[in-house]
């Protein structure tokens, strides 16, 4: 890989997970789901009238944007304004990798090696490890609500494996339409509209440049760089850098947000990093089951806002 293509992929990778800690510093401006739809939103508009039309059946954007925009941002969001520290939030979320696994199994016909299910073994090692790390301290409720989102992140990135799309940049943008009504009506409805309208009113320039790196440097660029990568490179080579994602997450939460970094947090971060890496990048067996169109390595996605993981074909933060 060329310098300047290396040192953007490590850019990439400390932009998605910096913005952790930017979306904890967005949630004291705003309640976590109208958050998440104004992040939506503006990763939609304008970009939607620049990118060309859909380059993948409807019924696959309005899968994943149902899925990866609502569901897994949605318990994301409000598992982190519950209470999950941004650090921790982007360790957890890389156990979607495993998910990812057993729901490709299922669905795909893709038999883990033994290899990877070593990883998943490791991986699901350090969640106990964070879990009781967290349990001493934060609230398990938390916790689970950031699991249950890298749950959906994995069923998100088995449905983006079955859309192949061949543009991902031209994929997430439409994709990012999809969740910001839903996200609104359940805004309004939880969190209420009183607190919605007092969000809006009381915005400042600091709310403005949370909703706006969610939306334009994590995705927007983040996408656009990460495809531009993938288009030049094969995915084995450049997934790999985004196992430095919790890395960024972790240390920026400290600097930035003071979060502690606990003994325990750090024996998480070594299992949880070294379960993904076996998981992600050890080839998987394909076993009799329904055939997978192949892909272009182009269509290799990650997470949009959040923590992207290695998968060949994540979908996101």
């Amino acid at each position: 890989m060329r310098p300047a293509h290396l040192a953007l992929a490590v850019l990439v990778a400390a932009v998605w997970g910096v913005n952790f800690t930017v979306v904890e510093i967005g949630l004291g401006h705003f309640p976590p789901l109208l958050f998440s739809a104004l992040r939506f939103l503006l990763a939609a508009l304008p970009a939607v009238f620049f990118v060309g039309r859909p380059k993948v059946a409807w019924k696959w954007i309005v899968a994943v944007g149902l899925v990866l925009g609502v569901a897994k941002f949605g318990l994301l969001f409000v598992g982190m304004d519950a209470g999950m520290p941004a650090g921790l939030s982007s360790l957890v979320l890389q156990i979607q990798s495993v998910f990812t696994a057993v729901i490709a199994f299922a669905v795909l016909g893709e038999r883990p090696t033994r290899v990877r299910l070593l990883g998943m073994a490791v991986a699901l090692a350090g969640i106990g490890v964070a879990a009781a790390d967290e349990g001493a301290s934060g609230s398990l409720g938390a916790f689970a609500l950031v699991v249950g989102a890298a749950v959906c992140w994995g069923a998100s990135n088995v449905l983006t494996r079955r859309a192949s799309p061949p543009d991902a940049l031209n994929f997430m943008v439409w994709v990012s339409t999809v969740p910001v009504l839903p996200l609104l009506a359940l805004s309004v409805l939880t969190e209420g509209p009183s607190r919605d309208l007092t969000a809006l009113r009381g915005l400042d320039w600091q709310g403005v440049g949370t909703v706006g790196y969610v939306a334009w440097v994590t995705t927007l660029f983040g996408f656009g760089a990460w495809g531009l990568l993938l288009r030049r490179y094969p995915a084995s080579t450049v997934a790999p850098f985004s196992l430095l994602v919790p890395v960024f997450g972790v240390t920026s939460a400290a600097l930035f947000l003071g979060e502690p970094v606990s003994g325990l947090r750090w024996c998480a971060a070594a299992l949880l990093v070294g379960g993904v890496a076996l998981t992600s990048l050890a080839p998987a067996r394909t076993a009799v089951g329904p055939a997978v169109r192949p892909r272009d390595t182009a269509s290799t996605l990650v997470h949009p806002v959040d923590v992207p993981a290695p998968e060949r074909s994540g979908a996101g933060s």
